[in-house]
Parts: structure tokens; C-alpha cells; sequence
């Protein structure tokens, strides 16, 4: 059934108050790319950027100079990128920043045993009082609009108390990364030790751990309490014990899901449809996201809302390093359920009916080898070979 395909132009944002801090959630690509620079422009102290992907295209070029403004202010300016995420963005790019006093580095830059680990954390923090986030990084696909063929995305800017608290885990983050033999066992106990549990807001970070991240075990909890789940996955690849949560919710309310039609991994949208089937006969709600290529990170379970840059797949649950923010609070969740239920007008249903219709036996095995790739190899290899976690 199809839900709608026109992009009405979103109203401004307006900020939310919840424990003393602003909110303003920020959807449109072009008004991410302006909140990014008037961060950095609004700058006096201090800048601390991390980013999975970084590009030398004319958003990377415009964040750069906005860097170099900051500095000539004398700002401190901190940039930490991943070296995967970012490969394609040669050193030299970055080489006029280091040498006007930025602090610089890649996330494991060089080949070998753990550059499948990767940083998935996207953050600007200026003076330890406003901090960008969300799934999105610094490159044009990232902030043009729908109609252009942009990923849709989503930010939250974040001013108050809450956003100083994000600078130590930064500090020791960077701190780690320029550290010549750091280790992961020091990476993991920096994950644990600045995870959040109490208040209406709170950090939660993953990374690279034996068992779920702190990010994940909250996502549990709140899984099995809450009596409905909206989420917006652009990457949904969750094994049998998550996909049972979600059963769980369905059966205590309801559960609506959007993934992605398009993507630039076609496999991770495979793995997704491979899900479909059970939690189509347990009543769960799909949805697929058909405009353009979906990016959004969005949990909203009761009054709860989880926002960042975490995908919801077994690399964002175990290994990648991720950055979500919880709020507790039933204005806000309101606000991102209305946000959801908008979502919804550009998406198809899949019912049990269009999904039968689709399911050949050749679709079915790509399903099938997609979530091989994802959950199996991808995943497998990164946690045995390269992280030597058994």
C-alpha cells in the first residue's frame, strides 16, 4: 500500500526544554550543513569534531574553513576522523590544520589487524555547551535535500549542561587515538566508564565489547518495558533475541519499523527483508523508506526517544563505536513520534501480502545471502580475526 510520495517542506524546529537543555531536532540536509558552521562560527574556546567519514568535497571544504575562522579567533580546535570512514580523504587535506595548531588524527589509520574497528561517532561540541549529533557526516550526500538524492537524515542539537559532559569521553577518546600501541582493553573501559544510567539525559556509547555495548543493554531494557516501539533503521539486521524483544512490544502494543528501499549497500536492505517474515506474524508494522537512500538512526519506545549514530545490526551492537543519546521525556518523544508518523507518508507498508508477492525463491536467496554478509561474514571476521574476541 502506498503511503504517500511528495517531500513537504518541514517547518523550523523549535527547541524542546528537557532537564535545563535545548533540543532542536534538525532534519533537513542543507539546515544540518547551517547548524554545523553557525556551531563553529559561534565558537570561542574550543571545537572538538569527530566524524566517520570526512570528504575533500565542497561541505568538507566549507566545515575547513569555518575550522580555520575558529582558529584564527584562537579557538582550540580538535578533529578526530575514521580511517576507514574517511580513506578516501588523503592526509594532505588536513595537513593545514595540524600545522596551525589543531589537533589532529585518524581513528586506526593504518592496515592491519584492527582497521576493520571502526568509529561510527559523529559529534561537533563547541565550548562544552552546544553539541551537533546524528548519523551524519561531513560530505555533500549528507546535506543536500530529498529531491536531490541525499540520504535522509536526522540531527539534534543540544545545548545546555548535558553537552559538557560529552568533552571528557572525547578528551580520552582522541587521547587513546594518538597513542601509539593504545590498547582495547583501555577502548572498552572508556566506553563503560562514560556511558550514562540515571537522568532524563543520557550519553551511551558502544564499542568494541565481549558482549553488548552499554548503548545496546539500555536499548534492551527499555525494549522490555515499554508497551510501543516507533524506530527508523537505515541498517535493521538484528539477530534471533532482538527480533523476539520487538515480537515482545508487539504483543504488549504495537511496533512500526521503516528501513531503507535504497541504500548504497544493497546488502544491508537484503538482510532487512530477510527479517520480515517473522516479525510480519508477530503483528510488527514495516515500513520501507522509498524517496531516496534512508540514513536516520531513531528509537521512540513509550516516552523514551534514543537518537544517534547507531544502526541497528550486529556491527553497531558489538563492535562499531557509537554515540546515542536517551531522553526521558514525554514532550520530546511526542515530537519525535509526530516526526515518525510524517516519515510514514513517504514509505510503502509492507504487508504480508506485498511481501509474499516479492518473495521468489530468487529473492528469498539474495535475502538469505544478504544477511550471510552482514551477519555472518562482516561481523564474524571483524570480532574474530581482526578483534580477537572468541
Amino acid at each position: 500500500m502506498r503511503l504517500g510520495h511528495q517531500i513537504a517542506p518541514m517547518p523550523a524546529a523549535k527547541p524542546i526544554l528537557v532537564d535545563g537543555n535545548r533540543l532542536t531536532p534538525i532534519m533537513g540536509g542543507p539546515d544540518r550543513l547551517r547548524a554545523l558552521l553557525d556551531l563553529i562560527d559561534r565558537a570561542k574556546r574550543s571545537l572538538r569534531l569527530l566524524y566517520y567519514i570526512y570528504s575533500a568535497d565542497r561541505s568538507g571544504d566549507r566545515v575547513r574553513q569555518a575550522l580555520f575562522r575558529a582558529m584564527d579567533r584562537g579557538v582550540e580546535v580538535s578533529l578526530l576522523i575514521d580511517g576507514f570512514g574517511s580513506s578516501q580523504t588523503p592526509e594532505t587535506y588536513f595537513t593545514d590544520l595540524s600545522e596551525r595548531g589543531a589537533k589532529f588524527c585518524r581513528f586506526n589509520p593504518a592496515y592491519g589487524r584492527r582497521y576493520a574497528l571502526r568509529n561510527h561517532q559523529k559529534l561537533a561540541l563547541a565550548d562544552e555547551e552546544r553539541i551537533l549529533i546524528g548519523g551524519f557526516n561531513v560530505e555533500d550526500s549528507y546535506f543536500g535535500t530529498v529531491e536531490e538524492g541525499a540520504w535522509r537524515d536526522i540531527g539534534l542539537l543540544v545545548e545546555g549542561a548535558a553537552a559538557a559532559r560529552v568533552a571528557p569521553y572525547y578528551d580520552a577518546l582522541m587521547a587513546w587515538s594518538l597513542k601509539p600501541r593504545s590498547r582495547l582493553k583501555e577502548l572498552r573501559a572508556t566506553v563503560r566508564r562514560f556511558s550514562e544510567h540515571q537522568g532524563p539525559l543520557q550519553w551511551q556509547y558502544g564499542g568494541p565489547m565481549q558482549l553488548k555495548s552499554p548503548w545496546a543493554l539500555s536499548t534492551v531494557r527499555d525494549l522490555a518495558t515499554c508497551s510501543s516501539l516507533d524506530m527508523i533503521a537505515a541498517y535493521f539486521a538484528p539477530l534471533g533475541g532482538m527480533l523476539r524483544r520487538i515480537a515482545a512490544v508487539s504483543k504488549r502494543g504495537g511496533v512500526r519499523v521503516i528501513t531503507a528501499s535504497k541504500s548504497d549497500n544493497l546488502a544491508t536492505i537484503d538482510a532487512a527483508r530477510s527479517t520480515y517474515s517473522r516479525l510480519l506474524r508477530r503483528r510488527v508494522r514495516l515500513f520501507e523508506y522509498e524517496p531516496t537512500k534512508l540514513h536516520s538512526k531513531l528509537l521512540v519506545m513509550d516516552d523514551i526517544v534514543h537518537i544517534g549514530s547507531s544502526n541497528f545490526d550486529l556491527r553497531s551492537l558489538y563492535l562499531n563505536m557509537e554515540m546515542m543519546l536517551r531522553v526521558q521525556d514525554p514532550g520530546f518523544a511526542k515530537r519525535m513520534r509526530a516526526y515518525f508518523d510524517r516519515e510514514l507518508k513517504d514509505c510503502v507498508e509492507i504487508t504480508r501480502a506485498l511481501h509474499k508477492a516479492r518473495a521468489s525463491w530468487v529473492q528469498r536467496l539474495r535475502w538469505k545471502i544478504g544477511w550471510f554478509l552482514v551477519t555472518s561474514l562482516d561481523y564474524t571476521v571483524t570480532r574474530r580475526l581482526a578483534l580477537r574476541i572468541p
